[in-house]
C-alpha cells in the first residue's frame, strides 16, 4: 500500500518540505497567472504599509493581485490550507495601519479587481469591484444624471472596497451621510474561500441579520469584499458655497450649533483652524485669510441655495463672525471646497510627518473639543492642526513631528493619546471615518468596554476562526 509522510515511523527521515514562503507561491500558482504572484522582496515591501504613522508593519511573504472572484477564493483557500495571514488592500490610503501586512503574510491586493459592471438609473444602484477608485464611480455614475454621495478627502486615489472597509465618510456626509448607508448589498469571500452574499438590490429589505452593515467598516477582519451594489441618488445642482471668519474656534462653532439648531440642512459644513488656513495657502496660494482664528466653510446644493446661504450668513454674524464672504458662482465655491479638500496634504507639508487623529463627538461639545486640542498643542508644544466635518462633530487633528527628534516624536504620540482620551471625555468616539487598524486598537478597547469586546471577538471567531484574516487589527 501507499504510505504518506505521517505514516513513516518517527526513526524514518520525512520527505523534505518546500520552506513555507517557497510553499505559498507554488500554491498560488496553481490557480493564479504568474504576473499576479509577486515574491520579490524589494517589490512586497512597498505593499506592506498604509498611510498611517507609528503603526508596525511585517514582511509579506508575496503579493497577490487577482482580477475574479475565483483568484480570490483560491488565494483564501491556499491561506487556509497552510494556515498563512491573509492581509486585504485596496489603495492603500487609509490613516490607521489596517493595510499593514504582518510577517509572512500574504497580502491580497484588490486594486486590478476595477470594473463598474452595472449602473442602473431606474433602480438607482451600480454594482462595482472592489478597486474601483471613488472619484471614477463618481464620474461614471453622473453621466448617467446619478450621483455618488461619500468623498473622502483622498476620492482621486481611494477605492471603493476600502471606503467600506473603513466605512469612511467625506466633505457631505452632513448632508447625505457616509459609505454605510449607500451599501446596499455585497458579495464576500470569506476566510474558507466560500463565497457569500448579503444585502439586496431592492429600495429597502429586513430580511435576517443585517450582514452588509456588518462587513462594512470590518476593515478586511471577517471577508474580503469582491463586489458591492451601492446606492445612488439624482444629481444635483452645483453647490453654492461661503466662507465665514470668526475670531475664536468657540464663536464658529457656536454657529455650526445655531445652522443645525435652526433646521438648515447645509451639503457641506466645514472648519478649518488658523494653522491649516496657513497651510493650505502656504501649499496652494489659495488666497484665504490668514488672520482668522477659524474658517467655516460652508455649501448648500438646492434651488434655495442663495435664500439658505444669506441665512446662514446671518446666523454666522449673529455668532460673531467678523466677515462672511459668498462665492461669486459655483466656479468660486469649488475654490473654496477644493481648498478644504487640500487641508490634510498642506498639513503634511508642514514637518516631515503627521499624525491625523480622527475623533468625533456631539456637535454641542465641538468646541469643548477644539479648545481641547488647541491646550494639548501648546501642553506638548506641537505644531497641531485642525480640519473637521464641523456639521457632524467630526474633528481632523494632525499632529505635525519630526520622526528623527526622539523627544518631539514621543510628544507626538502622547499627544495623539490624550486627543483621543479627550474626544471619549465629550461623549465621543475614537473615529468617525479612518478605522481602527492598529493605530487605535488598544484605544477601541476603553470605548467599547469588556463586553463590547468579547461580542466583537466573537463575531470575529464565527467567521475567521483560525484568525487569518488581517490578524492583529480592529480587536
Amino acid at each position: 500500500m501507499d504510505l504518506t509522510a505521517d505514516d513513516l515511523p518517527a526513526s524514518v527521515p520525512h520527505p523534505a518540505q518546500p520552506p513555507l514562503p517557497a510553499r505559498v507561491k507554488e500554491s498560488l500558482l496553481e490557480g493564479l497567472p504568474a504576473e499576479a504572484v509577486l515574491t520579490d522582496p524589494e517589490v512586497t515591501a512597498s505593499y506592506a504599509t498604509d498611510m498611517a504613522t507609528f503603526c508596525p508593519a511585517g514582511t509579506p511573504a508575496a503579493v497577490v493581485l487577482p482580477r475574479t472572484v475565483e483568484q480570490v477564493q483560491h488565494v483564501l483557500r491556499t491561506a487556509t490550507a497552510l494556515r498563512v495571514p491573509v492581509v486585504p488592500q485596496g489603495a492603500r490610503t487609509g490613516l490607521s495601519g489596517a493595510a499593514n501586512a504582518t510577517d509572512g503574510c500574504i497580502v491580497l491586493s484588490l486594486i486590478r479587481m476595477d470594473r463598474i459592471l452595472e449602473i442602473d438609473t431606474v433602480d438607482r444602484i451600480a454594482v462595482v469591484e472592489p478597486g474601483v477608485v471613488n472619484a471614477v464611480l463618481s464620474r461614471a455614475v453622473a453621466e448617467h444624471g446619478l450621483y455618488y454621495p461619500p468623498d473622502p478627502s483622498s476620492w482621486e486615489q481611494c477605492t471603493i472596497g476600502g471606503n467600506i472597509g473603513t466605512g469612511s465618510g467625506g466633505l457631505c456626509c452632513v448632508k447625505y451621510g457616509v459609505t454605510a448607508e449607500y451599501v446596499l448589498g455585497l458579495d464576500v469571500v470569506l476566510a474558507d474561500g466560500r463565497l457569500l452574499r448579503t444585502g439586496r438590490r431592492t429600495a429597502k429589505g429586513v430580511a435576517g441579520y443585517d450582514l452588509t452593515r456588518l462587513f462594512t467598516g470590518s476593515e478586511g477582519t471577517l471577508g474580503v469584499v469582491v463586489r458591492a451594489v451601492l446606492g445612488l441618488r439624482p444629481a444635483l445642482l452645483p453647490q453654492l458655497a461661503l466662507a465665514a471668519e470668526f475670531p475664536s474656534a468657540a464663536a464658529a462653532c457656536a454657529a455650526v450649533c445655531a445652522v443645525m439648531e435652526a433646521g438648515l440642512t447645509p451639503s457641506l459644513l466645514e472648519l478649518m483652524d488658523r494653522t491649516t488656513v496657513r497651510a493650505v495657502n502656504a501649499l496652494g496660494r489659495m488666497g484665504l485669510p490668514e488672520t482668522t482664528e477659524a474658517l467655516l466653510l460652508a455649501a448648500f446644493d438646492t434651488p434655495q441655495a442663495p435664500g439658505d446661504l444669506a441665512a446662514l450668513a446671518r446666523l454666522c454674524t449673529a455668532a460673531g463672525a467678523t466677515a462672511v464672504v459668498p462665492a461669486e458662482d459655483p466656479t468660486e465655491s469649488e475654490l473654496l471646497l477644493r481648498a478644504r479638500r487640500m487641508s490634510l496634504t498642506a498639513l503634511e507639508a508642514l514637518r516631515p510627518a503627521t499624525m491625523i487623529d480622527d475623533v468625533c463627538v456631539p456637535r454641542s461639545r465641538l468646541a469643548e473639543m477644539l479648545d481641547g486640542t488647541s491646550a494639548i498643542a501648546r501642553t506638548h508644544d506641537l505644531l497641531i492642526g485642525v480640519c473637521a466635518h464641523a456639521g457632524d462633530g467630526n474633528t481632523h487633528p494632525v499632529v505635525c513631528f519630526d520622526p528623527a527628534d526622539p523627544d518631539e516624536t514621543r510628544r507626538a504620540r502622547a499627544s495623539f493619546d490624550a486627543i483621543m482620551e479627550l474626544g471619549l471625555e465629550l461623549g465621543g468616539t475614537i473615529t468617525g471615518e479612518h478605522g481602527v487598524g492598529v493605530l487605535k486598537k488598544e484605544w477601541l478597547a476603553r470605548e467599547l468596554g469588556p463586553v463590547g469586546l468579547e461580542m466583537q471577538r466573537a463575531v470575529k471567531w464565527a467567521f475567521d476562526p483560525l484568525g487569518l484574516l488581517n490578524p492583529g487589527k480592529l480587536c
